[in-house]
């Protein structure tokens, strides 16, 4: 597996510093503001993602090999674990994508722990998404 890309370590970094679920509450929330907005043309139909109790929208391209998402949700919540889960996931050749463990990335955040079984449900829901994308599912 590839090294964590900046942005995914500065955000465990932050994850790890957090002193408690409120304070990572907020930082998921922070992260979800980040994430660039879609397009409503982007956000149809093709784009949802199924599997998820909020709508969620995810669109992938490729460069050279690498994948690349962006995706947006209703969800204030959802939009912070759909931020933090693609600063991990960018960039990642689809190979690296299939082998990557996404619960134990929200380990390593300190977030498995709050996540409800719908929420977790959600964001393998957005994985299977992303691979059936990049034509690795």
């Amino acid at each position: 597996m590839s090294e964590l890309p900046g942005a995914a370590c500065e955000a465990l970094q932050s994850f790890q510093q957090a002193g408690g679920w409120e304070q990572r509450a907020r930082l998921l929330l922070q992260w979800g503001d980040r994430l660039e907005p879609l397009s409503a043309a982007e956000r149809n139909d093709n784009n949802l993602v199924a599997g998820c109790d909020s709508k969620l929208w995810l669109v992938s391209e490729a460069h050279g090999g690498n994948w690349y998402f962006r995706g947006a949700s209703e969800a204030r919540l959802l939009r912070g674990l759909l931020a933090v889960l693609l600063i991990r996931v960018n960039g990642l050749q689809a190979s690296e994508l299939r082998r990557l463990d996404v619960a134990d990335w929200f380990g390593q955040l300190g977030l498995s722990r709050q996540l409800s079984p719908s929420r977790a449900n959600g964001m393998n829901a957005v994985r299977q998404r992303m691979l059936e994308l990049a034509s690795v599912g």
